[in-house]
């Protein structure tokens, strides 16, 4: 496949920046680590990785996460590597757009949250219910959230994609090879 001259490379670090429906900026995490690209996807890495709210607080992440981005789903993936294992935290949100400035994606509220013992939780229908009336979602983005998170639960039963554990092992071994590397380029 021909490489865009515009899309990173692995190794490269990309802003993502979150937005709501309504075009305001919900949230920006800096500098992401970009282990993979493709036609479709994009695979990353965030490990203690500086986040600006939309009013302004900071915060660090505080383990490394493998992101998991898609151009044709409804969602993305953040798989937190913890001491007691994998938690996941899937954003219901549109497919992503990659331009100079960062990684976007519209933020659509409801989040499913998978415990590293496999329990999962629908996090923030009363935000989802809230913001669909204010901003007008419709119908149509109904449908497509709650399709993708049949998609999401489907892939969890079948650990698939982000949600196997050799997925996450193989994306953590190559950022902290990239890492290395990355590194050693320094000295």
């Amino acid at each position: 496949m021909p490489r865009d001259s515009k899309s990173p490379r692995e190794g490269d670090f990309i802003a993502i920046q979150s937005y709501k429906h309504d075009g305001s900026l919900h949230r920006i995490w800096r500098d992401t680590m970009v282990l993979k690209t493709s036609e479709n996807s994009l695979i990353g890495c965030n490990n203690h990785t500086l986040v600006t709210e939309d009013d302004g607080r900071h915060w660090v992440t505080r383990e490394p996460a493998i992101v998991y981005f898609h151009k044709k789903y409804w969602f993305n993936v953040v798989a937190m590597i913890r001491d007691d294992g994998i938690a996941y935290y899937c954003n219901l949100a549109s497919p992503y757009v990659l331009d100079k400035e960062a990684l976007k994606y519209i933020d659509y509220d409801l989040d499913v949250k998978v415990f590293p013992d496999g329990k999962r939780k629908l996090l923030d229908v009363d935000e989802y219910l809230d913001f669909s009336a204010k901003w007008h979602y419709g119908d149509e983005i109904d449908r497509i959230l709650k399709r993708n998170v049949r998609i999401i639960v489907d892939w969890i039963n079948n650990e698939q994609g982000p949600f196997s554990k050799e997925f996450i092992a193989i994306w953590y071994e190559r950022y902290l090879e990239l890492s290395r590397q990355n590194n050693e380029e320094r000295k």
